[in-house]
Order: structure tokens, then C-alpha cells, then sequence
């Protein structure tokens, strides 16, 4: 028997409300003109490259794609909880840390809930908001940094997650961990805090802390951590959570059966045992990082103090010096930035730290876009 259909209905499946005014996520551009030797500076991605270790494990992970992986990730959550003296019931392991980020949010916001983040952050907690139905709240910040008390002030009775991105992407500011107890502090007990702490490895400050502390003694504190950076496996996908148990168990009732690949997993475990190729990776950024935003600054534009791996740097408005034309300019040599106008940041290049050539070429094409008539 046919069902009639109502004249009034649609003539198709129809998304939920609210999906189709999600902005796609755009990621950064990782090509320029054929011929041209290209250097990829727009992404974040370690010039070390992952650690030898963790491709080895990756190819003798290929001799056995046949096989279902580990749908618990017991032993990644075992090195990871080792490196970190950390309960591995409470890790959460997922495709990035992107997927624990939309997995917090379709495990605690509904329609019409509200999350907050502040101006610059991350483009996917705009993303995950709205795909489960959200409102988000966007916090101001001061001096291209998160603030607390305007955060606070952002609270309401419909609040049911806050996103602090520490240190932040694409700014490279950070709150000292003093601010974050002070905004955990005075959130309700049911507001979820994500403290999102995707460049923690690269900090050096000693007022800095990713947030295992809070996480440890309180039931609505997250951290989440990924392989994409430091570790150079932004290609398997792979991050993680620590989380109170109760986030854990509503996380783990609502992810994929099988949310991590077997090859990512035993990269993952591999790259954690290669402290040397880590500090290898640390020590070229300390060198790099203080070195390109001196000569940059050397040139008359302006770069926010970054404790990331990579520097925002701002162009004039001025036509033949504006960030626009920069970027291509930049790209005609083949060195790519991120164009961040996404973020707000209209007149900014994101540049990642790369290898010295890189970096050095870099510095001599903003001096020649500079010098230009």
C-alpha cells in the first residue's frame, strides 16, 4: 500500500534545522604554481617529520589490515596513561582530537543549548555547536587572548560547555594555569570546561599547565591532546582525553565501535616511547620560533608572542602591503601560510615553524614583498 504524499512536503530529505548554515571547515591551501618547489607552512605540521619508530610500527601494522583493531584502544590508553601517570579508564581515544571535541558536544549539548569560546578559537567548536543543535556564544577577547572575566560574564542558565583553547590556534596566546583554575572556579558544577591543549608539548613557560590537575580532581573538567603536531601523525588521525569517569563512560556509549585504526594506534604508542625524537622536535622550535619573529618584526610588521609552533603576523591595510597580497606573493615562491580570515583575522598570515630553509626563505620574501615600490 502507497503512502499519498503531502503536497506541502518537501520533494526531498530535508537536514536537520540549523545544518545547512554550518560553514564548512576550510582547510589551509598546500599547493601553489607547477614547478615550484613547494613548502607547506600553513597547517602547524612538524618539519621533523613523525619519529622513525612510529613509521616502522605504521608499515608492520599494513602486514595485518585484515584484522578489526582494538575497539577499546586498551594499549594506546596504556602508554599513554604510562607517559603521563594518568588512569587509563579515563583516556578517550578518537579520530584526532577533533572527534573527542564533537563527541563532547553531542554527549552534552542539545537544541538550544548554549557553548561558549572565545573570538579567536578553534573553527571546529563553531562546527560541533551548531551540528547538535547549539547556540554558540562568543567571548571577546583582550590583546588576541582569552579573557576570564568576559568568558564568566558570557554564562547563562542555558550553558552547558565552555571551549578554552590553550595555548590558542591561530593566535599562539595562552592563560596561565592560575586563570584557568580561576575560570573552573567560578563556572557552575554542570558546565563542562574543554580545555583543548593541542600545542601543549611546544610550551615553555613555567606558568603554563595543559590541565591534567583539574581533570584529576573534578567531574566537569576535559583536556584534549592530539598526535597531529609535535608527534607529525596529523595524517592517521589520531588524538585523545583525559576525562572524570563519568565523561568517560557517556564518550565511550556514543563513539564508533572501531573510532581509531589499528596503524594509528600502534604509531601512536611507538612515538610516545621516542622521547628523543620529541626533544629533537622541541629544540628546533626553541631555536626557530624566537628567531623568525625577531627578523620578522626586523621588517616592520607585527607578530603576537607565540608559545606555539607557529606565529600570527599582521599586514598594514595599506594596498601593496595588506595580508592578502602577501599570501600571494608568498605562494608565487611556493611558501604557503594559512589565510586566517576565518578566524577574524583578516589582515593576518598564520606561519608555521618550519625546517631553517624554509624559514629563511620565508624571511627573505617578506623582505623583498616589504621593499616592494
Amino acid at each position: 500500500m502507497s503512502v499519498l504524499a503531502n503536497p506541502s512536503s518537501p520533494d526531498r530529505p530535508q537536514p536537520r534545522a540549523g545544518v545547512m548554515a554550518i560553514d564548512p571547515y576550510v582547510p589551509g591551501k598546500s599547493g601553489a604554481k607547477t614547478g615550484v618547489k613547494v613548502y607547506k607552512l600553513s597547517s602547524n605540521e612538524t618539519p621533523l617529520g613523525p619519529s622513525p619508530q612510529a613509521v616502522a610500527a605504521y608499515k608492520n601494522a599494513a602486514d595485518h589490515l585484515e584484522l578489526y583493531p582494538d575497539g577499546g584502544s586498551t594499549a594506546l590508553r596504556d602508554a599513554i596513561g604510562q607517559k603521563y601517570g594518568l588512569d587509563p579508564s579515563r583516556i578517550i581515544c578518537g579520530s584526532g582530537s577533533d572527534e573527542i571535541l564533537s563527541l563532547l558536544t553531542s554527549a552534552y549539548v542539545g537544541p538550544g543549548d548554549e557553548g561558549i569560546y572565545t573570538t579567536h578559537g578553534f573553527l571546529v567548536y563553531k562546527l560541533a555547536l551548531l551540528a547538535a543543535g547549539g547556540v554558540p556564544v562568543v567571548a571577546e577577547e583582550k590583546n588576541l587572548t582569552a579573557c576570564v572575566n568576559t568568558i564568566l560574564a558570557k554564562v547563562t542558565a542555558k550553558t552547558k560547555i565552555v571551549f578554552l583553547a590553550n595555548p590558542n590556534n591561530p593566535t599562539g596566546t595562552y592563560l596561565p594555569f592560575d586563570e584557568v583554575k580561576r575560570l573552573h572556579q567560578n563556572l557552575p558544577a554542570h558546565v563542562l570546561l574543554v580545555l583543548d591543549a593541542a600545542y601543549a608539548e611546544y610550551v615553555r613557560r613555567n606558568d603554563y599547565a595543559a590541565g591534567i590537575e583539574l581533570v584529576a580532581t573534578n567531574e566537569n573538567v576535559v583536556m584534549t591532546r592530539t598526535f597531529s603536531k609535535i608527534h607529525g601523525l596529523a595524517m592517521l588521525r589520531l588524538g585523545w582525553g583525559y576525562a572524570p569517569a563519568a565523561v568517560a563512560d557517556a564518550l565511550n556509549r556514543i563513539r564508533g565501535p572501531f573510532n581509531v585504526n589499528g596503524p594509528a594506534m600502534t604509531a601512536g604508542i611507538a612515538s610516545l616511547q621516542d622521547e628523543a625524537h620529541m626533544a629533537k622536535a622541541l629544540d628546533h622550535n626553541d631555536h626557530w620560533l624566537p628567531w623568525l619573529t625577531k627578523e620578522i618584526e626586523a621588517l616592520g610588521l607585527t607578530v603576537t608572542p607565540s608559545v606555539g609552533n607557529f606565529l600570527l603576523i599582521h599586514f598594514p591595510q595599506t594596498k601593496g602591503r595588506s595580508a592578502k597580497e602577501a599570501d600571494a606573493f608568498l605562494t608565487e615562491r611556493g611558501l604557503i601560510l594559512r589565510a586566517v580570515g576565518a578566524y577574524g583575522l583578516p589582515d593576518c598570515l598564520r606561519l608555521t615553524i618550519g625546517s631553517e630553509e624554509a624559514n629563511r626563505l620565508v624571511v627573505t620574501a617578506l623582505k623583498d614583498f616589504m621593499a616592494r615600490a
